[in-house]
Formats: C-alpha cells, structure tokens, sequence
C-alpha cells in the first residue's frame, strides 16, 4: 500500500496555483474559527467545502522518509543539492494546500481566542451558555446522522459519554499545568482538525486545557507584539507552552491521525459513534467550568442568560447544518 496520496493528486502541476490557494486560505480560515469554538468541527467545514478527502491524503502523505528526502534536497549531501528533488517532495504532500490552510486557520484560530478571552473575562455565563448549545446542538446532528443500530454500537457510544463526562470535570489528570499535559493535549486536540463532527477546542474543554491555551495564545501574541512596539520583555514562559502544544499538534497529526484512521477501517460505526459519545460527554464542561468559578452564582439572572445564550449557540449550528450539507458520517 502507497504511503503517499493518489497519483492523479502527486503528480498534479497546479500545486500553486494562486486561486487555488487563496481558496485553500480562505477554507482554512472557516476551519481555524470552527475549531476554536467548542461544538463547531473543522473537520465538518473541510467536508462542505469539498477539500476532506484532500486533506486526510495530504497529511497521510507526510511521513519520515519524505520530510528526511525534502530535507537532503536542500542540503550539500548524499545526492546533493536539487531544488527539482525538493519540489517533487512538496508536491507529494500538496505543500501549497496544507500551508495555505494552514495559515488560513492559524489567523482565524489567533482572531477568535482573542475574542473568547474577552468575552471570558466580562460574560463568562453567555459565553459557556454559547458554548454548551454548541456542543448540543452538534451532538443532536451527529446522532441524527449516525443513530446506533446494535447493542454494541450503543455501547460503544455510551463509553464515549462516560469517558468524556468524567474528563470534563474540573479536576483530572490532564488539567494540569506540566508541558507534558500541554503536549498531550495539543497531539489530541489537533488531530481533530481531520475528525467531522469533532472540535478540537472541545477536546481541550474536555481535558481542561482551553481556558488555559486561549490565555498563552493571547500572552505570546501580546508580547511578540510589545517587542515590535516598544521593545518589551518576551513571554518565554509562554512560548515554551505554545511551542510544546505545536510540537504535540504535529506529533498528533503524524500518529494520532493515522491510529484515527486504521480504527475507521476496522470499525467505522463504532469509532464514529464513541466520536459522537465524546460529544454528548461534553455537555458536562461548561457547566462544571461556571460552577468551579467563585465569580459566578447560580441565580435566575443567571441560569437565564445562561439558557439565551445555549438557544443562540444551537441555532447558528442548526442553521449552518441546514443550509450547508445534510452530513452523512457513514459516508465519510
């Protein structure tokens, strides 16, 4: 079996073309601010736009021996130095389309936190309550797409619930603060990028990383940009955090995404389904985040704006679910 994409794909010569790759930029962009809510996939966006298949070769495509043989091509050893070696290299794994999407979602990813962390620290409540119909109206999505047809099916969702309601509390092993949790959560939460259905900001609410990632996002960006201004301190504390969430992202999405998809090939339904469960899961999340706050009271103000705001979250998903695609997981 190949490890690389298909030849029709490998071979193609329009790798850069400029309207490709503005289109590319301008998914990855729908994709980075799907990802950084909790409930929203990126991985769903890549389906509707028509770019999953695509994607899932392009990061299959990237493996040790190639990213070794891009390496070799630029560098005076072994065959020596061929620019015509290194292009062949980035067009096996669609370099174009993965940097352009890339940092399409990057830039969304940097727009969105900056909004979350704002409505974090004035509307926490609205901002959860957001949240949690979210998560809810995508689990209502996914389980009208991919209702359980056996006992075992059933069994394996409900372990998706289970697992996830237990990790959406306040206090688990990876809610940590130690780089080895922060690499942890980066190599899960980014291979959800290729999951439809599945946020990877959802996951790191579930691991208890998210709060926590908007704010060393926030940090480094602040401060790289304080160093530009007027020459201020660099946050090191915080690039190394950022650094090491990267370095896992892209360990996860090297090893994560392929034991993704050998478990789709021996058993879609039920991987799908223990997908779905984790979403279910997660409706515990916003609520034990409120709970956890000493800020937040639990009141009718509360509860109320609580409930505007989960009825406002579900209808964006609901609407977008309605007018984009009618998402078959079977198929996926």
């Amino acid at each position: 079996m190949s490890d690389g994409p298909p030849e029709s794909r490998v071979d193609r010569e329009d790798w850069l073309d400029p309207l490709g790759l503005l289109r590319a930029g301008i998914v990855g962009l729908c994709m980075g601010s799907a990802d950084a809510v909790p409930g929203v996939s990126g991985g769903t966006i890549a389906l509707i736009a028509g770019v999953y298949e695509r994607l899932i070769g392009a990061i299959t495509a990237i493996t040790p021996q190639r990213l070794w043989t891009g390496i070799r091509s630029l560098l005076p050893i072994g065959e020596g130095f061929s620019i015509d070696r290194a292009r062949r290299t980035l067009v096996a794994v669609d370099a174009g389309f993965l940097i352009a999407l890339g940092t399409g979602m990057a830039t969304a990813v940097v727009l969105v936190t900056r909004v979350v962390h704002y409505a974090n620290t004035t509307a926490p409540v609205v901002l959860y309550g957001a949240f949690f119909g979210l998560i809810a109206a995508s689990a209502v999505i996914l389980l009208r797409s991919l209702p359980p047809e056996s006992g075992r099916e059933l069994a394996t969702g409900l372990l998706g619930v289970l697992i996830a309601a237990v990790l959406s509390g306040r206090s688990t092993p990876l809610s940590g603060d130690g780089l080895l949790v922060v690499f942890v959560a980066g190599a899960i939460a980014i291979s959800a990028m290729i999951l439809p259905g599945v946020s990877g900001s959802l996951l790191l609410v579930i691991l208890g990383q998210y709060e926590r990632m908007v704010e060393t996002l926030k940090s480094v960006i602040d401060g790289v940009v304080g160093v530009v201004l007027d020459g201020g301190p660099l946050p090191l504390d915080q690039i190394v955090v950022a650094v090491v969430f990267v370095l896992g992202g892209v360990t996860g999405l090297v090893t994560i995404s392929r034991a993704i998809q050998w478990a789709l090939l021996r058993a879609r339904r039920a991987t799908l389904l223990f997908l779905i469960g984790l979403v279910v899961g997660a409706l515990r999340a916003p609520i034990a985040e409120l709970l956890g706050r000493e800020a937040v009271s639990v009141s009718t103000a509360s509860v109320t704006a609580f409930l505007g705001s989960a009825i406002v979250g579900a209808a964006v998903v609901l609407v977008l679910d309605h007018t984009a695609i009618d998402l078959d997981l079977a198929q996926v």
